[in-house]
């Protein structure tokens, strides 16, 4: 029996205060301000159990922890769920499309 593949990218839409830090606005020189912005990442749990984890500060990306407003489906749900090397790579490739659409992004 194939095993079962368990690995998810996610998108987790930050509010704009994101953007009072510099070295956040410096990776996102192309950044459209009437678009959101995102952090990019990629977890063996669901990406809702993922993004709790991050609002409870376990394992937690401090811009996620500190601004993480809401998971946004619509921009990963397509691709999951995906083998683990996959889900490295689409976390890699969602991260630069979403910027090279005018996206902040922050990839984890």
């Amino acid at each position: 029996m194939p095993k079962k593949h368990h690995h998810n990218v996610y998108v987790v839409e930050l509010s704009p205060e994101v953007l009072e830090h510099a070295r956040f606005r410096k990776a996102n020189p192309d950044y459209d301000a009437v678009k959101p912005c995102l952090y990019v990442g990629m977890t063996g749990l669901s990406p809702e159990k993922r993004f709790a984890k991050h609002k409870k500060g376990e394992r937690a990306n401090s811009f996620v922890e500190r601004y993480g407003m809401r998971l946004l489906p619509k921009l990963y749900a397509y691709a999951n769920p995906m083998p683990y090397q996959a889900a490295r790579e689409m976390e890699v490739e969602l991260a630069i499309a979403l910027r090279e659409e005018g996206y902040g992004v922050w990839q984890g």
